[in-house]
């Protein structure tokens, strides 16, 4: 990947989050490239894979501080914004996909409302063209009868509709970059499938990078180009999606142990054994 090639750069990126219990520092010197390409972050809860995309957006809770060698969208500096500064990149030039449309949905706007609202602040439209804008991108998202679902509450429709139109909100505005944190994670399989799918097809038309997060090794690798496997905020190996059962690492090589095999022989699924230097690694 050459330097012109690469939309978002993160070196040496380390995150405190500060309570009263004290502070502690969940990621640690991660470092990674993002082109217009597929990227899978994988891992146990708690091993930082979310909070490290929600600083590349400014949403880390209260108390979260960010610093870093480098953290660069294109050609701007993210640790040199000021928050008023944040809406000129937040949603429009880097987008984020979160796991449950219910709740990340608005509850009592209609969907049609909050992408209007999107197009209306980043792409300075009219409210009736916002509103055509806002059909079509239902439809590019495969939902059948836009008009209905513009004027549906996020309760009124399916999980997997609502996971699409969490997507058509997402790139409304055209965004560089997108950031899809577990985003099939309370679907089923098949709309699982359905939601990948079309996130694909929006990511290779409109030439984005994709960070996408998740737990399932195998449905990231179907999907991504490159993973990054992270462990106690570190990431500890970095390979090609086609790699991944060729996996080096100990801790990828567990995970994936950990997997159920479909036709395999029925027995106790093995438990990982953790060992205190992985803390200490970092991918090569």
């Amino acid at each position: 990947m050459t330097t012109a090639d690469v939309l978002l750069r993160v070196r040496d990126l380390h995150i405190r989050l500060t309570a009263a219990a004290g502070a502690v520092t969940p990621v640690r010197g991660v470092s990674f490239t993002l082109g217009r390409e597929r990227l899978g972050i994988v891992g146990e809860s708690g091993s930082g894979k979310s909070l490290t995309a929600r600083s590349l957006l400014g949403l880390l809770p209260a108390g979260g501080q960010v610093s870093a060698s480098e953290l660069r969208l294109g050609n701007t500096d993210l640790l040199a914004l000021k928050p008023s500064a944040w809406r000129q990149v937040r949603g429009r030039r880097i987008g984020m996909i979160l796991q449950d449309p219910r709740h990340a949905l608005h509850p009592v706007r209609s969907i049609g409302a909050q992408i209007v609202e999107v197009l209306q602040l980043h792409r300075q439209v009219g409210r009736y063209e916002a509103w055509e804008r806002a059909a079509r991108l239902l439809e590019s998202v495969r939902i059948r009868d836009p008009e209905r679902v513009l004027n549906a509450f996020p309760h009124e429709i399916s999980g997997g509709m609502g996971q699409r139109a969490m997507i058509a909100l997402m790139i409304a505005a055209e965004p560089e970059v997108l950031v899809a944190d577990e985003p099939t994670s309370a679907l089923d399989l098949n709309v699982q499938n359905q939601v990948l799918s079309v996130l694909d097809e929006q990511v290779t038309r409109r030439g984005m990078g994709l960070i996408l997060i998740g737990h399932d090794l195998d449905l990231v690798a179907r999907f991504c180009d490159r993973i990054l496997v992270m462990y106690g905020g570190r990431i500890v190996e970095e390979l090609a999606s086609s790699e991944l059962r060729h996996a080096q690492h100990p801790y990828t090589r567990g995970l994936l142990a950990c997997v159920p095999q479909l036709g395999a022989q029925a027995a106790a699924l093995p438990t990982l054994t953790r060992d205190a230097a992985w803390l200490e690694g970092a991918a090569a």
